[in-house]
Formats: C-alpha cells, structure tokens, sequence
C-alpha cells in the first residue's frame, strides 16, 4: 500500500492539483525540453515539498500535510502495489544473496542535447556480468539495462 502512495503516479497527481509547475523555477534547457510537464520532475517537487516542511516546520506539521495531500486519494490494504521498478528488482535480487550493488556508466549518448538517446551499461561485478539498456534519459538507460540484467539472471538461475 505504502508502494502506492509514494509511486510517481500518485505523486504527479498530487502535482497536478497544486499546481506545482507553475511555482518551480528549472533552468532553461529543462524548461525548453517540457521540465515543467515531466511527472518525474513534478513527483520530486511535491516530495521535496514534503521533506521542507518536515526540516522547517517538524513531523506533526509534515504529517498534516501529508494527510491534507492525501484525503482525496483513496486507502484501502487491497490497493495493488506498485511494480518495482528493474533497478530496485536487480538491487534487492543481489541484496537477497548478499551480493554488491550493480555498476552503471553511460557508453555512449546519441542525439541533440535536448533529445539525447542514452546508452548505459550495467555491470555485476562479482558475476562478472554486463547488459546495456537504451533510454531517452540517463536514468531510463538505466533502468532498461537493469531489466536486460533481470532478464539474463532470471534466465541463469531457473529452478
């Protein structure tokens, strides 16, 4: 439950409602390549926004607020978790077998700096294992070679 209330979705919503792209000030190539529209930029905002208030204002404020954001989002323990994500899936995959986390760097970029195309490998060192993944974002090269990676454990380590 915990899963869904704090996934990007649920946040960009809360964005949304605030109006938080209005209130943000981003540097320009983020504003000219749609920043202020990005559901992960606007998820950040209203976490960080979450997180001032915590730091000024103490727990009992941040917990309010929190509520306040939420009320119109409903709660139940039968709310479908949220999927994780392939990095997250890879690092508890390898902390479950008390193994170091994966190695990411950029191979290479390819494209206009505001519509670069990423690609990123992903290293297991103690498996001696590599996989690389393609995105229009560091982080979704990331997250796509840590899917190949899953896919190729997955594939190893069958029953």
């Amino acid at each position: 439950m915990r899963a869904s209330l704090v996934r990007q979705e649920t946040l960009h919503r809360i964005a949304l409602d605030l109006q938080v792209a209005d209130l943000i000030r981003l540097g320009e190539g983020e504003v000219r390549s749609g920043g202020p529209r990005r559901p992960s930029i606007l998820a950040d905002a209203v976490e960080a926004l979450i997180g001032a208030v915590y730091l000024d204002a103490g727990f009992a404020a941040a917990e309010a607020l929190v509520r306040r954001l939420y009320r119109d989002i409903e709660i139940n323990p039968q709310m479908q978790a949220a999927a994780k994500d392939p990095k997250t899936a890879l690092q508890e995959w390898l902390q479950g077998r008390r193994m170091k986390l994966p190695a990411y760097r950029v191979v290479g970029t390819v494209g206009a700096a505001h519509q670069q195309t990423f690609d990123v490998e992903c290293e297991i060192a103690e498996l001696d294992l590599r996989e690389r993944g393609i995105g229009g974002s560091r982080r979704a090269g990331e997250q796509a070679a840590a899917a190949a990676m899953l896919t190729t454990l997955q594939a190893q380590h069958r029953p």
